[in-house]
C-alpha cells in the first residue's frame, strides 16, 4: 500500500501553475520555486520535483509548449520561409531582366 500524499493534488496544480505564471511575468526563473514554496508553506524540493515533472510531460500551463511541438512549428516555419525566398528570388530575376537596359539577343 503506497504512503498517503503529504500535499493535496489541487495544491500541487496551483503551485506549479503559480511558478509558471511568475516565470512568464518576470522573464526569468531565479528563485521563483523557493518563493512560491514559502508562500504556500510547502517544501521547495517537493515543488521543484512537481515543476520538473510538469515540464517533462509538456504540461506547462499558459504559453509554454512542449519541445516536440515547438520543433514541428519551427520546421513548418522554415519550409514556408524557404518557399517565400524562392518566390522572391524568381521575382527579383524577372524584374532585373525587365529593367536591364541592354538589348536582348
Amino acid at each position: 500500500m503506497p504512503a498517503p500524499k503529504k500535499y493535496p493534488d489541487d495544491l500541487r496544480v496551483r503551485a506549479v501553475r503559480q511558478v509558471f505564471d511568475i516565470r512568464r511575468a518576470r522573464g526569468n526563473s531565479y528563485g521563483v520555486i523557493a518563493e512560491v514554496a514559502a508562500d504556500l508553506g510547502i517544501g521547495d524540493q517537493s515543488l521543484r520535483g512537481w515543476v520538473r515533472q510538469a515540464e517533462l510531460h509538456g504540461e506547462t500551463p499558459g504559453e509554454h509548449v512542449s519541445a516536440e511541438r515547438r520543433i514541428t512549428e519551427l520546421t513548418k516555419e522554415v519550409q514556408q520561409l524557404r518557399r517565400s525566398n524562392e518566390i522572391l528570388k524568381a521575382a527579383s530575376a524577372f524584374f532585373a531582366r525587365e529593367l536591364d537596359p541592354r538589348p536582348s539577343s
